[in-house]
């Protein structure tokens, strides 16, 4: 596909995946609109694109049926990001919110499906698989794509959501031909995240010297954090690559453990705080690792930054862009908001 003056939509896009992506179709010289409530994006993610004239930028609430019909004029390709989302504690303790996506991602797809959009590219998650396969830490699982289906049983509301996204999707290609693609996105992290997910607030404890150091759950859990840059890359190959509605795991075959990464964000900011597990609060599933074979095939991509690199970078980045009473001000809010 060639970018290059393309009109490409991207809602959610001044948020922490949305403007690194923006920022890799800015660079292609795609015509870029970026419309988000700014309800959890940050304006300065995207101001320098703002400044130079380089994207056209609108603050607007895309449930409005208005909005999004305006948003999806004249757009060639959209990719929808936006979602009411945040880290584990959000998924847990805001049912009501998440399922507010349900409408976000109807009204998204409708507009574009009236509008003419050539090609709708979906922010689905890890979330959509059965919470039944993701219970064991000492198994190797590895989640396939075929593994969601009947009887579904998706992580929460906000999986539950996902999962109806990826369905309608699906049912908008066969019916109305309408061409989309599919992305399942893996425990994202890198530049521009924020405090509510687990590398970036166990990265803030550590810089503000927390002690004891709070870590959720027992620390077993098992994650494939995924670096910025590769889910970009594979982003932007999956609206290329896929036409049909197919989705397509965007996550690294690491698997980390909780504890792990806590200790390595430890020795790298020089910290040796005493360890304090918090098996009460929201831990999520223990088990849950990409299986990125399909994306090798469909789009010839595969994550490039191993984890202990991508996490270093991050440390780089929070260290240089937050002082400690920035860091630390609002941080236990922010894990269980957004």
């Amino acid at each position: 596909m060639d970018w290059r003056d393309r009109r490409v939509l991207v809602t959610g896009g001044a948020s922490f995946i949305g403007s690194n992506l923006v920022d890799a179709l800015v660079k292609r010289g795609a015509k870029v609109r970026v419309v988000d409530d700014l309800s959890s994006g940050k304006i300065e993610n995207i101001n320098g694109h703002i400044r130079e004239g380089r994207i056209e930028f609108s603050e607007a609430d895309l449930r409005n049926t208005a909005v999004a019909e305006k948003a999806v004029e004249g757009m060639s390709v959209v990719f929808h990001l936006a979602a009411e989302h945040g880290g584990r504690g959000f998924v847990d303790l805001h049912q009501a919110a998440c399922a507010r996506n349900l409408m976000l991602d109807g009204i998204i797809f409708r507009s574009c499906q009236l509008a003419g959009v050539e090609k709708v590219t979906f922010a689905s998650s890890g979330c959509v698989y059965p919470n039944g396969l993701q219970t064991d830490p000492t198994q190797i699982v590895y989640l396939k794509e075929e593994m969601v289906g009947p009887p579904y049983d998706a992580d929460n509301t906000y999986g539950w959501a996902k999962l109806m996204g990826e369905m309608t999707l699906r049912a908008y290609y066969k019916d109305l031909s309408m061409k989309s693609a599919c992305c399942r996105y893996f425990t994202a992290y890198g530049p521009r995240g924020v405090e509510n997910h687990a590398v970036i607030a166990m990265i803030a404890r550590a810089y503000t010297g927390q002690d004891p150091f709070d870590v959720w759950g027992n620390g077993e859990q098992i994650r494939n954090w995924t670096y910025i840059d590769d889910i970009v890359e594979g982003t932007i190959r999956a609206c290329e690559k896929i036409d049909d509605g197919t989705a397509v795991n965007i996550g690294t075959m690491e698997r980390t453990k909780v504890i792990d990464a806590a200790h390595e964000i430890l020795r790298v900011l020089g910290r040796n705080p005493k360890i304090q597990l918090k098996p009460e609060m929201p831990t999520g599933p223990m088990n849950r690792v990409a299986d990125n074979a399909l994306s090798k095939k469909l789009l010839g991509w595969e994550p490039k930054v191993k984890f202990v690199e991508g996490l270093h970078r991050t440390i780089d980045w929070y260290v240089s862009s937050h002082n400690k009473s920035q860091a630390v001000d609002g941080l236990e809010r922010l894990l269980i908001e957004r």
